[in-house]
């Protein structure tokens, strides 16, 4: 059973495994080394020498630093006994390629990575990075047969940094005092609840600085900057690698962090992102926010569109 033990000296055992060792993947657990959240790190990759390499070069980075976590080479099997195991495997979009062809490709290659991991212990929570997360997000919970509450993906969360980062620009304060969400999908249909925005308690429409912002244009700049990074240097890894390990923090420490992540909704059949108390059981519970009209028919027509997505997939099996 994936559970945290009490080693020599106190320390909680726990393991996190990576499945993929591309960009995003050796990122990730780079970052959960730097940042050490669990005693044992497991790289998954089916390209064996590819994998050891990055091992070995992660492990070069643990021998100098205050950590002793444990980088090494692990099985599908061995990932399914971990207490997290953070999915990153998937094909990025080529050029010309239909979106429903994309998450074809990525649904097939989700399917073969859970069904090798599988079964999963009692207690290991899936965290899906891949793209489209929320798609996947939701795929990972029907292939898996895990409880809705131990699978979630990263959703929104790098999202409603940035747009932490761009307020905190405009207002003038540290990006840890602005309370803001990007909410639905991971994409295009995402929005901002603005309603709910503040800095440090005061509304956005009252705080000196950021009384007349230019909303609109800083929703879409949050929306593409992902893509703007992506076309000048081929992959976003570090941001996502950063927020990853958070949501690992959260969980294995039972912190009960409140963080925007995908995960699925019962009266919307869908995984979109809402804020999500995450504890040691995965997602402890949804907090809904008070959206304006307008906000909650855009949640609305974001899953709308999240599942005519899902229901194209199924269709071109």
């Amino acid at each position: 059973m994936a559970q945290q033990e009490k080693a020599p000296g106190g320390i909680l055992q726990s393991r996190i495994a990576v499945v993929g060792a591309g960009s995003v993947g050796s990122t990730i657990a780079y970052t959960l080394l730097t940042k050490p959240v669990a005693s044992e790190i497991l790289i998954v990759e089916p390209q064996e020498e590819f994998r050891d390499a990055q091992v070995q070069d992660l492990s070069d980075a643990s021998y100098h630093g205050n950590t002793s976590t444990l980088v090494r080479a692990g099985t599908h099997k061995e990932a399914g006994q971990c207490d997290i195991v953070i999915i990153t495997a998937g094909a990025a979009q080529k050029q010309g390629e239909s979106r429903t062809d994309l998450v074809g490709k990525n649904k097939a290659i989700l399917q073969s990575v859970i069904d090798d991991m599988k079964p999963f212990a009692e207690n290991t929570i899936l965290l899906t990075i891949a793209n489209p997360n929320d798609v996947l997000t939701h795929f990972t919970l029907q292939y898996s047969g895990l409880p809705k509450q131990q699978v979630l993906g990263a959703g929104t969360f790098l999202d409603s940094a940035r747009l932490r980062g761009a307020l905190a620009n405009k207002a003038g304060v540290a990006a840890s005092s602005i309370n803001a969400y990007v909410l639905g999908e991971h994409g295009e249909s995402q929005f901002v609840a603005w309603s709910c925005a503040n800095v440090a308690g005061v509304p956005l429409s009252t705080f000196p600085a950021t009384t007349n912002i230019d909303r609109k244009a800083i929703a879409e700049d949050t929306k593409q900057k992902a893509g703007w990074i992506i076309e000048k240097k081929g992959a976003t890894n570090f941001g996502i690698a950063s927020v990853t390990a958070s949501i690992c923090e959260s969980i294995l420490f039972d912190q009960k962090g409140v963080i925007p992540v995908s995960h699925y909704q019962d009266d919307l059949k869908v995984c979109l992102s809402k804020p999500a108390v995450l504890s040691r059981k995965g997602i402890e519970s949804t907090v809904e926010l008070p959206l304006s009209e307008d906000e909650t028919a855009a949640l609305k027509e974001s899953a709308k569109s999240l599942r005519d997505i899902i229901d194209e997939s199924e269709k071109a099996k």
